[in-house]
């Protein structure tokens, strides 16, 4: 090869190098919506978990992203298996996710196992966004999602960490030994989860009779929320759901109260659009406003 040749081979044409410029008349790149993290198990049935936090990301306005903490073989008349997975793959999906991305808010949902909990309080204690803690411990069907061992975890470790705690009252019950019947005893329940140190607590009181009705407060304020109460069974993904609403509100910058009062109105749209699917307990409609006349 002569020294010409191998110029010419080695400087390939300036154009070459350059980004292709965009076609005439193309739009700009449009800048990324809100980013939202929900680190969570699978639901195959794809009504609650993952699938659901996605789903109601995507409704809401926000980019979702996921970090899989186990895999669920589960539909509409329980979970028949549940696979956790290692801590080493939940830390890398969500180092890899954030230390690129980036987050604007983190959701967690089913954690499994003490390992994982802690694990992951690590992670979003350190990483600096609003965090909604959706302390799962069984699913709609009463099925376990999280070992007993891991409770203290989740009181030590996990609670501590979040901005927003999300109990509903099985998961007061087994988190602080309070028993919720009455409307009056939420204050109570609201003040057990508050001392393990999250910023704010909202107690779920979908199970009581009567009106749907939640309690949100920091100890020192309080806000109820309050829904009436739908004729209709198929309620699957309801706390994941709400809990990843939360999340993309904080992501988009509303104050906790207005974020929660905007995820009740979603998620009281979406319990009375669910629907029959399969032979148990249906899923929310994540989508119900996009198909609502007006809807977005």
């Amino acid at each position: 090869m002569t020294a010409s040749s191998h110029r010419a081979a080695s400087s390939p044409p300036t154009a070459s190098l350059r980004q292709a410029a965009p076609p005439q008349g193309a739009a700009p790149a449009r800048q990324a919506p809100p980013r939202v993290l929900t680190v969570a198990g699978s639901d195959s049935g794809g009504g609650a978990g993952i699938q659901a936090d996605l789903k109601t990301m995507l409704a809401l306005g926000v980019h979702g992203m996921s970090v899989l903490t186990a895999v669920t073989a589960q539909n509409s008349l329980g979970v028949q298996g549940a696979w956790e997975l290692p801590v080493e793959a939940v830390r890398a999906q969500y180092r890899s996710v954030v230390d690129d991305i980036g987050v604007q808010a983190v959701k967690t949902g089913m954690l499994a196992s003490a390992p994982l909990v802690e694990a992951v309080a690590e992670l979003i204690a350190g990483t600096g966004v609003p965090a909604v803690v959706d302390p799962v411990g069984v699913s709609k069907h009463g099925d376990p999602l999280l070992a007993a061992s891991a409770l203290d975890s989740v009181r030590e470790r996990l609670l501590p960490a979040a901005t927003v705690a999300t109990p509903n009252l099985d998961e007061v019950a087994q988190l602080t030994d309070v028993r919720v019947e009455r409307e009056e005893d939420l204050r109570r329940a609201a003040d057990a989860v508050l001392a393990f140190g999250p910023r704010w607590a909202l107690i779920k009181g979908g199970h009581l009779a009567g009106e749907a009705v939640d309690l949100l407060t920091d100890g020192t304020e309080e806000h109820w929320y309050r829904a009436p109460r739908l004729d209709n069974r198929h309620t699957h993904g309801t706390g994941c759901t709400l809990a990843s609403a939360v999340a993309a509100g904080l992501a988009r910058g509303l104050p906790v109260p207005d974020a929660v009062r905007r995820a009740k109105e979603y998620v009281t749209g979406a319990i009375a659009a669910g629907f029959a699917l399969g032979a148990g307990i249906g899923p929310v409609d994540h989508g119900w406003e996009v198909r609502a006349p007006g809807g977005p």
